[in-house]
């Protein structure tokens, strides 16, 4: 259950704590706890709840996940929510990090993603200077660490757009492109969930009123909204090329029917003319014109070929054959 657990003392490692020390390690003052959990099960997670003293509705989230990003403050804790964006294949796998943080422990729960946060934990650990702010700063890496894997995936998706439209105007597969631009299109509806409610939640610490245990750091987490703000534009505008797409993809459909539709009625007008002609001369009359003249069947002949002729010429002067 526990993937790693570290107690730090103003900033620094003071040992790797074994799940039955981590309470001797809480209840001393001068330490932090930073523990990090994967997939626990309910009766695991009501061993923490035990162990942290974790609000109940908090733990209840984390049980049941499937949860918006979110942000809630209780009397002496906060709880985030975020979304893990991960590519698993061609299809994008959604994870959940539940972050519990007071002014003791950070606990994080990680649910459906085998991308861990170690990077995050050797980051702090190599800054101490700032590890001093204690859990608050701990909160600010992890949440930039998580932001910042979202750039890769809409840029993955920016890239296959490109690809799209290369195809859409080399005349490939119209029902092929249209297909791809759609799942692209839901693939930027999914990273839009991930991202926009985050948005909404890091505002709340930082500027006017924040947690306790944010305090002095506004400029750390108003970076991570900067980012956040810039991940949201781009998906904002990577949807707009995506409907753009899907639109010359459709209106591409109808110019290649109209050019079809021209291309059958040029050979329908060379069809015709030799039929109208020769339906005039299959009539049975018995007073028609050129009807005993030696050279009336060849003229009539020669007469169908010239006017197809012109008419071949016109049409493919004004490209329609």
């Amino acid at each position: 259950m526990i993937v790693n657990s570290v107690a730090y003392q103003q900033g620094r490692v003071v040992a790797r704590v074994a799940s039955q020390d981590i309470h001797d390690y809480l209840g001393h003052a001068d330490y932090i706890v930073w523990v990090a959990v994967r997939d626990p099960d309910h009766a695991e997670l009501e061993q923490l709840k035990q162990e942290f003293n974790l609000q109940p509705l908090a733990v209840e989230d984390a049980l049941h996940g499937h949860q918006r990003p979110k942000f809630e403050e209780y009397s002496d804790s906060l709880f985030f929510v975020i979304h893990t964006v991960e590519i698993d294949g061609e299809e994008l796998r959604i994870g959940e990090i539940n972050i519990f943080v007071t002014a003791r422990y950070v606990l994080t729960i990680r649910k459906n993603s085998d991308r861990n946060l170690t990077e995050v934990r050797t980051r702090c650990e190599n800054e101490p200077t700032h590890m001093q702010y204690g859990t608050g700063y701990i909160l600010y890496a992890l949440m930039d660490a998580i932001v910042d894997r979202y750039f890769p995936i809409i840029d993955g998706i920016a890239s296959q757009l490109e690809h799209i439209e290369d195809r859409i105007f080399a005349g490939e597969s119209a029902r092929q492109n249209i297909e791809s631009l759609y799942y692209l299109k839901q693939q930027l509806v999914t990273l839009k969930h991930a991202t926009a409610p985050l948005l909404e939640a890091i505002g709340k610490l930082y500027g006017g009123r924040v947690p306790a245990v944010c305090a002095g750091l506004d400029d750390y987490f108003r970076d991570v909204a900067d980012h956040l703000v810039r991940i949201n534009q781009l998906i904002d505008a990577t949807r707009d090329m995506v409907a753009t797409a899907i639109s010359v993809s459709l209106a591409m459909i109808t110019v290649q029917d109209t050019e079809v539709t021209k291309q059958l009625a040029g050979y329908g007008a060379l069809v015709a003319v030799p039929t109208m002609i020769a339906g005039i001369y299959g009539m049975n009359f018995q007073h028609m014109p050129e009807l005993s003249w030696t050279w009336g069947y060849p003229m009539a002949v020669l007469s169908m070929v010239i006017i197809d002729l012109y008419l071949f010429y016109r049409f493919r002067k004004s490209r329609w054959l």
